[in-house]
């Protein structure tokens, strides 16, 4: 039997395993080539700009979030500051890396200051720089400050900036960032060499996602890779958040039916069909098709937005084609967007969208989003197809004999054979729906006049709209005369609307006028909503219902317009008097700045004996000239 201890086997120190780090930073741009994918127009000007040498000495990156401005304003300093063995002087190329490049890259660089305006807003942190900017680097070529969110700074903040920022020192370049830039005041941005930084597009983003997870070993589903592309709206930043999202959702890849769960996303398939029944104005099919989405997890605002989605590629398909080659688009969203984009009018695709933009946010604030959400298909459904209201109003005004009134109207048969209604006999305009009757080429209703020898009855279109059509001889009088612009700004002035006199007086042009009817023509800078406030109010003052339209013709000038040329008339009769050219030539500097003219001459007459002569003589003449 040995004596001799046992020999205990050494204690190996236990490797911890490496911190995981987020796509995000793991793949984060270092270089100018890593920077192509969505901003190849930036790195273009950057790239001319350091082979020239016509480097600026500050630069202002903008856009939205996400989409690379610290990244991009790290990368800019470290070419500023690239130096090797074999190159010592700002470059594009940094392939290889440089002294400073990893510090700089990493945000430790003593030459490199990184600074948030978020949280160091007032003039104290930038009269510190002020201080700095003399001090020559220690170790890069340039002394660099970044400024994130440069927007937050306050206005004695900015002003301080504004004389190192026009005239630094030449060792000193300055790199700013911000996603507001109309808050940077335009004394900073005109001492700045500016780039914006462009949301990267659905199918960039779908390529770049999947670079990544081929690195990664993740298998992944293409299609799933867009619903998270679109979900990140332009920002790489959110959509590689989105991705290390859903590997983990579906444990280790990443497949449709995760992503679709995790986002809380409907089928695009589904989505497809919930439009075809919307535009078939089915509402028991769209509601069905609705519920099921609901029951199947889907948010009812995310169906109102994936719906409007579908309309606009639909809407762009039909004038853009070649957009069926989005990689982000599905395959079912490439053939029957395609399919839709030949068979439904752009009218009626444009009643969606807008009906639309207004119920998802009766969706959003609802108590009950799914109730709202079958509300807005129902309404959907049952405009789907209405005439736009152009051609809905150019139809009546045709079945209403026009302005004449004499013209026959169409026979009610709607073919051959049928009567003819004598001239001025009452029209009843029926809507024929298209679910009954053929539609159109474009898919609207078809209207067909017949005679009737009844009062006129409301019109029901599509069950939704109604409205009276009057005989074409009986068109009631306003209860107060309009006959110009003049009247309608006496009428504001009346009634003490002063803002709509001021915009009636300054931006309608009259081409023609009758009661319930103004066609005028506006200068590009009127209000895009006069039209219609004057229409309400015409309506509310008159007691007669009035259509306000746009006309291409020049139209006469406006009340301003046309006093200002009476003044300018006035002015140069003025001019041309004996008596007043004598008054100019006899003192020079003398100028003409007003000409009245009396009101009346019987005004004239009753104030000559008190006012026609003042103290020394000398008559007043009818024109004042100040």
């Amino acid at each position: 039997m040995s004596d001799e201890a046992p020999t205990s086997s050494p204690i190996l120190p236990v490797e911890k395993p490496a911190a995981y780090r987020v796509l995000a930073r793991k793949y984060r741009p270092k270089d100018f080539s890593d920077l192509m994918v969505g901003q190849e127009p930036m790195v273009r000007t950057l790239t001319n700009a350091f082979e020239t040498g016509r480097i600026a000495q500050a630069y202002m990156l903008t856009g939205v979030r996400g989409v690379g401005k610290t990244t991009t304003a790290r990368i800019l300093a470290r070419a500023l500051n690239y130096k090797t063995a074999e190159i010592d002087k700002p470059t594009i190329d940094l392939r290889v890396p440089g002294e400073h490049c990893q510090a700089i890259m990493d945000g430790r660089h003593v030459d490199v200051i990184e600074m948030d305006a978020a949280s160091h807003t007032g003039i104290d942190d930038i009269r510190e720089i002020i201080e700095q900017v003399r001090y020559r680097p220690v170790s890069a070529r340039y002394k660099v400050y970044i400024i994130d969110e440069v927007h937050m700074l306050s206005t004695q903040a900015f002003n301080g900036l504004l004389k190192t920022l026009e005239e630094p020192p030449e060792h000193v370049k300055f790199i700013f960032a911000t996603t507001e830039i109309r808050k940077v005041p335009i004394t900073v941005l005109s001492r700045c060499q500016r780039f914006d930084l462009r949301r990267i597009s659905a199918s960039d983003l779908v390529g770049l996602f999947s670079t990544i997870l081929g690195k990664e070993g993740v298998p992944f589903d293409p299609e799933a890779l867009a619903m998270v592309a679109r979900a990140a709206e332009g920002s790489a930043r959110d959509g590689l958040s989105l991705l290390d999202q859903a590997i983990a959702h579906g444990g280790g890849s990443v497949e449709i039916e995760t992503v679709r769960s995790m986002l809380g996303l409907a089928d695009r398939a589904r989505i497809v069909d919930l439009f075809e029944h919307v535009i078939k104005g089915d509402v028991a099919g769209a509601l069905d098709e609705f519920a099921a989405q609901y029951e199947a997890g889907a948010n009812p605002t995310v169906v109102l937005t994936d719906l409007a989605d579908f309309t606009h590629l639909v809407t762009r398909l039909k004038y853009v084609p070649d957009a069926v080659n989005d990689q982000s688009l599905s395959e079912i969203e490439r053939t029957r967007g395609a399919e839709f984009a030949g068979s439904v009018a752009v009218t009626t695709l444009s009643r969606v969208w807008q009906m639309l933009l207004k119920g998802i946010p009766e969706a959003e604030s609802s108590a009950r989003p799914a109730g709202a959400a079958e509300m807005v298909l129902i309404r959907l459904a049952h405009a789907a197809h209405l005439p736009s209201p152009e051609e809905a109003a150019r139809r009546l005004l045709d079945l209403s004999g026009g302005e004449g009134g004499g013209r026959p109207a169409p026979n009610g048969g709607g073919g051959g054979g049928g009567a003819q209604a004598p001239a001025g006999t009452p029209v009843e305009a029926r809507a024929v729906e298209t679910a009954v009757s053929r539609p159109s080429g474009n898919g609207a209703t078809m209207l067909r006049a017949v005679p009737s020898s009844a009062p006129p009855q409301p019109i029901s279109v599509g069950r939704i709209e109604e409205r009276t059509v009057a005989s074409a001889a009986a068109k009631p009088e306003p209860k107060v005369p309009v006959n110009s612009i003049g009247d309608i700004a006496d009428l504001c002035a009346k009634n003490r609307d002063i803002k709509l006199k001021t915009m009636v007086r300054g931006f309608l042009r009259l081409v023609h006028i009758e009661p319930g009817r103004l066609d005028v023509n506006l200068p590009e800078d009127a209000p895009k909503t006069l039209l219609n406030e004057l229409a309400v109010k015409l309506k509310e003052w008159t007691g007669i219902h009035w259509v306000v339209s746009y006309s291409r013709e020049q139209g006469e000038p406006t009340l301003v317009e046309a006093e200002q040329r009476a003044q300018e008339q006035r002015v140069n009769d003025a001019r041309q008097d004996p008596d007043v050219a004598a008054i100019l030539a006899r003192f020079p500097g003398a100028r003409i700045t007003d000409v009245r003219i009396r009101a009346a001459e019987e005004e004239l007459e009753s104030l000559a004996p008190a006012a026609a002569e003042s103290e020394d003589g000398d008559i007043v003449p009818d024109d004042d000239i100040e």
